[in-house]
């Protein structure tokens, strides 16, 4: 995917926190540039009022949506119609849909119809049927978590990425008050966050499946190009992300798992080298 295709960010309001803004945004910069950045939800509500500075740091437009009637969500419909309104403008290669609602299901489907990439965020307790209809989907709750505990340790003191079993990051609160938690026989401290539930793709699913991947598209002496397995993974589970499992490099994810052969190759003396693997 291009690094310079435009998005329109559309965020419900509803069922994100204000606290992932900035990891929303800077995830959507590693697929392209966001054209359109809109939130949607009753603004005249207070549990909202934390998203106004956010909104204005991030240069996100709030489009106001009353709730005309008790118990029903007129902000999904809004951020329906726009998405259909942008899709005919022909303006945008992509659509970033954020929220945990399965409501979107449909219009990530619509849109995927049309050509668009849809990429999805939310929290892991995100229905299978939204993660499903999205080209690739990110857990903002599991990467936030990630993101605490790479500032938590100095980079000077961490070591070098180690081979270690890949896992899948356990449901446990990652805040300060872990270890609170622990002492008070597993109880979590009042005003701390909830605990986080496991990714929807498990660790043998992706194991069943890469053995698949490898056998069916691996070339010369069964070898493969690591950056074409992680593509292959993508598209068939789109919530993969080796970062859910406790890694940043999707060759020491599959190196962890003890099943390949890796090595690493250049082409030629002006090319990069490139890694490979092969099933044991």
């Amino acid at each position: 995917m291009a690094n310079d295709s435009r998005f329109a960010v559309l965020i419900d309001a509803d069922n994100v926190s204000v606290k992932y803004i900035k990891l929303i945004l800077d995830e959507i910069s590693k697929d392209g540039v966001a054209t359109y950045k809109r939130i949607y939800g009753d603004w005249t509500n207070p549990s909202l009022v934390s998203w106004k500075s956010a909104l204005l740091d991030n240069s996100v437009l709030p489009i106001q949506q009353y709730s005309y009637t008790m118990g029903k969500n007129s902000t999904d419909s809004a951020m329906i119609i726009d998405a259909m309104d942008i899709l005919y403008s022909d303006r945008v290669e992509g659509f970033c849909l954020v929220s945990s609602d399965s409501d979107f299901t449909r219009l990530a489907a619509r849109l995927r119809e049309s050509g668009m990439t849809v990429i999805g965020m939310g929290e892991s307790k995100t229905p299978n049927s939204f993660i499903s209809a999205c080209n690739k989907f990110k857990y903002l709750d599991i990467l936030a978590a990630a993101g605490e505990e790479e500032t938590e340790e100095p980079l000077r003191q961490r070591p070098k990425e180690k081979k270690q079993p890949a896992k899948a990051r356990p449901a446990t609160t990652r805040t300060k008050g872990k270890e609170e938690a622990a002492k008070s026989g597993g109880t979590k401290p009042e005003g701390k966050e909830s605990a986080l539930e496991e990714p929807k793709t498990s660790l043998s699913m992706i194991r069943k499946a890469l053995v698949t991947i490898v056998k069916e598209n691996s070339e010369e002496d069964n070898w493969i190009i690591v950056g074409k397995v992680g593509n292959l993974l993508g598209k068939r589970y789109p919530d993969f992300d080796v970062r859910n499992f406790g890694f940043t490099k999707l060759s020491t994810f599959l190196d962890s798992l003890d099943m390949f052969d890796l090595k690493s190759e250049r082409k030629d003396s002006n090319s990069s080298p490139q890694m490979y693997i092969r099933l044991k």
